[in-house]
């Protein structure tokens, strides 16, 4: 991988991130990623910089019951130093008896809650986002989860945002609860549930919420598209570490830059086209690996097509070819026909990655505003929500 220099920067002077029993030297955690975070990508990612890499979401309901889908996004390989498990879940028991399972069966090392998830499948059940605006669910599931994992000395977080929208803020109360209760670190996304991905993240909400929380990690989610600005983040917010999510679709090198700037180094990753041509196929060999299947495989790292080969020279045909792989060696075959000298092109292969969305109002159960408490018809609803999740 080519690697070049930036202007110097003095060493940001930040601790490992401490989470109970666990250190992470270089406090930048992945984010999950519903269909990306999987452990073939967790390895890529691990291979250019340190940190700690979580997998995709699961629901409590499906690891509870077993599905096949459940078990495989909560496998880690042999070498994952931090088994790293984040559960979604609207019912406290549920919830519990995920984490229970999760401590007694030794599958995890560290387990995270999702109160941030925007998708309107999961907050019209009245999850992720949503799940904050009551005060009563959000303290009892917390509680528990955070029960059941300290019987394993296992540390639980949460990750969640702003809140519902600007009129319906959340994240001061979630993350004084969520203190109170015992979580080992907040992270938030500095955005609220009906911005989706658009916009700028607000980075002032982080720094409020860090000056809210003395007392614990807090760590920053959102719009870091660069080590650049990673940096930036923790000087202007003052957190514990920081949390990636689009900024390293297709560009897995991210985690080297990020560990490097935190470092005080200047190296940066620049890759031409050969060694990003390099790097997908590896990905597809590394997914072949992970689901057993050639066929699915190819199938998921299509999605992962474009965001590799932003702001490179590559034609539509070519483009839409590689989007439509069928197996190992079509997509060799195919890499082949690029222009693989070409050089990195610069800040058109940087910045924005992955769909940001368009503001919506959020898609809520029926009277959710009404009250930061359930009612009896919410509380009926509830455990309905998990049902129709993906994650497991």
């Amino acid at each position: 991988m080519t690697v070049a220099a930036t202007p110097p920067a003095p060493k940001l002077e930040l601790p490992p991130l401490k989470l109970g029993p666990i250190t992470v030297d270089t406090p930048v955690i992945l984010a999950p990623m519903a269909g990306i975070t999987n452990s073939a990508f967790r390895r890529l990612c691990r291979e250019y910089g340190g940190g700690m890499y979580v997998a995709e979401m699961v629901t409590s309901r499906a690891l509870v019951e077993r599905t096949p889908e459940s078990l495989r996004i909560i496998s880690h390989d042999d070498d994952e130093k931090v088994r790293s498990v984040q559960l979604y879940g609207v019912d406290p028991g549920t919830v519990g008896a995920a984490v229970r399972m999760l401590v007694e069966e030794d599958r995890a090392d560290h387990i995270d809650l999702n109160f941030g998830c925007p998708v309107p499948k999961v907050t019209r059940r009245g999850g992720g986002s949503a799940l904050p605006w009551k005060i009563d669910l959000f303290t009892s599931i917390v509680q528990t989860a955070v029960k059941e994992a300290s019987k394993g000395n296992i540390p639980l977080t949460i990750k969640m945002r702003k809140g519902i929208d600007d009129d319906h803020l959340t994240y001061l109360d979630a993350g004084r609860i969520a203190r109170d209760a015992g979580v080992a670190a907040v992270a938030l996304h500095g955005r609220t549930a009906a911005q989706f991905y658009s916009g700028k993240a607000d980075w002032s909400a982080i720094a409020r919420l860090r000056e809210a929380l003395p007392d614990i990690p807090v760590l920053g989610n959102g719009d870091i598209w660069s080590a650049e600005d990673a940096v930036r983040m923790v000087r202007e917010t003052g957190v514990d570490g920081v949390v990636v999510g689009r900024g390293c679709q297709g560009r897995p090198w991210l985690f080297g830059d990020l560990q490097a700037a935190f470092e005080g180094s200047d190296v940066r990753h620049r890759p031409n086209l050969r060694q990003v041509a390099e790097g997908v196929y590896r990905h597809a060999e590394l997914m072949v690996e992970t689901f057993g299947d050639e066929g699915k495989a190819l199938r998921e790292i299509r999605k992962h097509i474009a965001w590799y080969f932003k702001g490179y020279v590559v034609g539509g045909e070519l483009r839409t070819r590689l989007a439509l792989v069928t197996s190992l060696e079509v997509l060799r075959d195919t890499l082949a026909e690029l222009d693989l000298d070409s050089p990195y092109p610069g800040v058109d292969a940087e910045g924005p990655r992955g769909r940001a969305g368009s503001p919506k109002r959020p898609a809520l159960p029926k009277d959710w505003l009404d009250s930061r408490a359930l009612n009896e018809d919410q509380s009926k609803d509830i455990a309905a929500a998990e049902l129709d999740v993906s994650g497991g």
